[in-house]
């Protein structure tokens, strides 16, 4: 299966960074304007843009909401996220043009409260965000930025999400994210085993276009790429075709 290819900005403080496996103290400032950034992915032929408000998934709120109102302007369907808590805030980025809701901490908190949210709007209108860790014979699922630990686990809630009307799942490998060391495609063949009705977005150590096609044979739907595409290691042109 191709899967599509979903280029990534992660914001804070409006300026496109990326983070070391979540570690707010391991940043990399980019000198791209995110903005211009997501005209040049539109202009290469992407269709989608996953965007990370990073300081409203640390503090909640949404302190970069202006840039991803723009983002949501630059031709390109959008998907964001950080610092969702309440539906209010799920009301604010579909009502700055937002086409699907990323929803990490709460998803992991509060699946009650989400899956009455998917009710409400649909599932087409999120995407459900269960990164994980390994950890003592697990996956486990840090909320807040990854800065927390929570007792819920990837297989209790990637299969309830599936049965809950959910449609979009991402999930990253927090101990490969910003590394480029490729997929853990051992992951994404367990998520197709425990939750098959989801489509999954693979996010996480992209570092060549063979990545993009092994994610893509071990069940993945889309792969979210960052860093690989910001600094040059394969074009977003040779992801689309790969």
């Amino acid at each position: 299966m191709k899967p599509d290819i979903i280029p990534a900005i992660d914001l804070r403080a409006g300026r496109v960074v990326r983070l070391a496996q979540g570690d707010y103290a391991r940043q990399t400032i980019y000198p791209d304007d995110p903005v211009a950034l997501a005209a040049g992915y539109a202009a290469a032929g992407a269709r989608w843009l996953h965007v990370v408000d990073l300081d409203g998934a640390q503090a909640g709120g949404f302190a970069n909401l202006p840039v991803i109102e723009a983002l949501a302007r630059s031709g390109l369907r959008v998907q964001a996220g950080g610092g969702v808590r309440k539906v209010a805030d799920v009301h604010r980025l579909l009502d700055a043009g937002v086409e699907r809701v990323v929803l990490g901490s709460v998803a992991i908190r509060e699946p009650s409260r989400v899956a009455s949210w998917l009710e409400r709007h649909g599932g087409e209108r999120f995407t459900i965000a269960l990164d994980t860790r390994w950890e003592e014979d697990r996956w486990t699922l840090p909320s807040a930025g990854w800065t927390q630990a929570e007792a819920r686990t990837l297989d209790e809630l990637a299969p309830w999400y599936a049965a809950h009307g959910a449609r979009h799942l991402l999930c990253t490998d927090i101990q490969r994210d910003g590394m480029l060391a490729g997929f853990n495609l051992a992951l994404y063949r367990h998520l197709a085993d425990i939750a098959p009705g989801l489509a999954v977005q693979a996010s996480g150590g992209a570092r060549s276009v063979e990545d993009i096609q092994a994610a893509g044979t071990a069940g993945a739907a889309g792969v979210i790429l960052g860093r690989a595409l910001l600094e040059g290691r394969f074009t977003l042109t040779e992801a689309l075709v790969a």
